[in-house]
């Protein structure tokens, strides 16, 4: 770590003392020119891999001609990019486009408080959220957030956020000023746990009878992060609200709500100076073509199916390690027996040139990019078996 960086960026990091210079796809580079395997894809950011050519010259084209004028005016790209999105979701939604996935929840929240305010008798403004979630880092969206550590130092927050213990907790938290009920599919920070399918379609069909939002949280299992373009088609239920980010843009910073409440906003109620820009959503309409073809063309499900099966491997290789294989699509997890030793193989894999993440407590996570090779998983698990080696 340089000395500058020290000196002038506040310490919100515990960054590893690792530079990166260069990568393609699944590799990347360092400044001493050793190489990595990344099965982090930059927290599930860098969907289509490092140094993708394609999104590398629609960027710079895009970027020779225009980056921003503002949602004063008509944007293009920013138009098609939502087309895309609404048609490959398969529901009947229109977007907002901002810059993360918090802000997208920020959205999110907005959308159903406003329709609580203006349908119903009285004014419904709680949402309920689950125990162990992740909605973002702003006051309103970390208060979301069912993890009781975040709240430390923050407050006052934002009320009407209410925490489920579990999916059969939230019918019995339902009260007269509950508007929504906010959940990932896939708990990414809380472990890499998957909700039971047959409960979340209950929980959607009690919603839709008391006139309660579902609002499903896919800034990380969205953009074919599952296998399917939304986590939502796989649980096949029709949710009134989706939340996008990480994986959309490739690495450039974008976000955006969905809603098939298409007129719950007006103009005014909500904006982003920057959301939904010539660059940001020019790289957007990038990815998804790119993507669209991985997963039309079969190379996707490949890459789910062996990815999943070195996990298996891994973990009948090593029960002394490992307790279970979780996850779905390229969104994966291995439990581990305890913290320490999760932390060892994490720094294990980093001296064998392996990039993994840490998920909850006791998870060791996988979010390799989409786009990833046979050739690259290959040398990824050879050296994750060679970390675990000298565990």
């Amino acid at each position: 770590m340089s000395t500058l960086n020290n000196n002038y960026l506040l310490p919100t990091y515990a960054r590893t003392d690792i530079t990166f210079v260069s990568g393609k796809n699944a590799t990347l580079i360092d400044e001493n020119g050793k190489n990595y395997i990344d099965f982090t894809s930059g927290i599930g950011v860098v969907s289509v891999g490092h140094g993708e050519n394609k999104l590398t010259q629609a960027i710079a084209k895009q970027a020779a001609n225009l980056i921003h004028v503002s949602n004063l005016y008509q944007i293009v790209p920013q138009a098609q990019a939502a087309e895309s999105i609404v048609k490959l979701s398969g529901y009947d939604m229109k977007c907002f486009f901002g810059n993360s996935g918090a802000e997208a929840n920020e959205g999110a929240i907005k959308i159903a408080r406003k329709y609580g305010e203006v349908n119903g008798d009285v004014k419904r403004y709680k949402i309920i959220t689950l125990e162990h979630s992740f909605h973002g880092r702003t006051i309103t969206t970390v208060k979301a957030t069912g993890q009781e550590s975040m709240h430390n130092y923050f407050g006052p927050f934002p009320d009407g956020f209410v925490y489920a213990k579990s999916m059969d907790d939230i019918a019995g938290l339902i009260d007269d000023h509950t508007v929504g009920v906010m959940i990932e599919l896939v708990q990414g920070e809380g472990g890499v746990q998957p909700l039971d399918k047959a409960k979340v379609q209950a929980l959607a069909t009690l919603l839709k009878q008391k006139d309660i939002l579902l609002m499903v949280d896919e800034v990380q299992t969205g953009v074919y992060r599952t296998g399917e373009f939304l986590a939502s088609n796989l649980y096949d239920i029709k949710p009134d609200i989706i939340t996008l980010a990480k994986g959309l843009g490739g690495g450039v910073p974008i976000g955006v709500v969905m809603t098939s409440k298409l007129d719950v906003f007006a103009p005014g109620d909500h904006g982003s100076t920057f959301g939904g820009n010539y660059l940001s959503s020019t790289a957007a309409n990038t990815v998804l073509d790119i993507l669209e073809t991985e997963k039309n063309s079969g190379a996707l499900d490949e890459a789910i199916i062996h990815f999943s099966d070195f996990l298996e491997m891994i973990l009948k290789e090593h029960p002394a390690l490992f307790k279970e294989h979780v996850g779905i699509g390229l969104m994966r997890g291995l439990r581990v027996v305890n913290a320490d030793v999760l932390t060892n193989i994490i720094n294990g894999c980093r001296k064998e040139g392996l990039m993994v993440l840490k998920a909850g407590r006791n998870t060791l996570r996988f979010l390799p990019p989409l786009t990833i090779t046979k050739e690259e998983m290959d040398e990824g698990f050879k050296r994750f078996r060679n970390a675990l080696a000298t565990l």
